[in-house]
Parts: C-alpha cells; sequence; structure tokens
C-alpha cells in the first residue's frame, strides 16, 4: 500500500503562485511513476507533472514553463510549484503514484484562480 497526502490548495489571484506537496508513505519501493493530476468540473482527470524512470519529467503542455515539478527524497515528498496561475488552472489537484502497475490516489487539494 502506498499513501499519499496533499498539501498546500488555496485561493490565488491570476498571476500568482502556489506551492503544492505530497507526502508519500507506506510501501515507496517500486513506485515508478509519480506526480501531479487534476480534475476541473465536468472535466476528466489529466496528468499535470509527472517523474517516470526515476527523475524523467513529463509536463502538460499547458503547464509547461509555468509549473515545476520538484522531489525531496529524504522526506519523501514531491513537490508542484505553480507560477503564473491562470483561472483554467482551477481544479482539484491530485497526487497519484504507479506500483507495480496499481495506482494509488491523495485526497486530493482544491486550487482556486481568481480572474
Amino acid at each position: 500500500q502506498v499513501q499519499l497526502a496533499e498539501s498546500g490548495g488555496g485561493l490565488v489571484q491570476t498571476g500568482g503562485s502556489l506551492r503544492l506537496s505530497c507526502a508519500r508513505s507506506g510501501s515507496i519501493f517500486g513506485i515508478n511513476v509519480m506526480g501531479w493530476y487534476r480534475q476541473a468540473p465536468g472535466k476528466q482527470r489529466e496528468l499535470v507533472a509527472i517523474f517516470t524512470s526515476g527523475d524523467t519529467t513529463t509536463y502538460a503542455d499547458s503547464v509547461k514553463g509555468r509549473f515545476t515539478i520538484s522531489s525531496d527524497r529524504a522526506k519523501n515528498t514531491v513537490y508542484l510549484q505553480m507560477n503564473s496561475l491562470k483561472p483554467e488552472d482551477t481544479a482539484v489537484y491530485y497526487c497519484g503514484a504507479t506500483r507495480f502497475g496499481q495506482d494509488y490516489w491523495g485526497q486530493g487539494t482544491q486550487v482556486t484562480v481568481s480572474s
């Protein structure tokens, strides 16, 4: 089992910044995908930024140049630094991990960007 706990969401104005954190615990050995996803009202969950095969990063085109994923292995924490936020970034952000083909999710944290 993998446990994921997000924090850091909130309300911010257009152009502002937020940093999300995801603390992971449990059986972290074997995790080969780890990162951030989001789901806006009425839309499907989508990839935002992930680590694969260790340190390889993948970003959604819509966030490239604005968001940065990073990790602190000593703290077992993954971060998402979000800059130049736009109203269309408003969503529930989920931390996700894949371990031996099984997907795990955190409870989600709301990010709201006001115009």
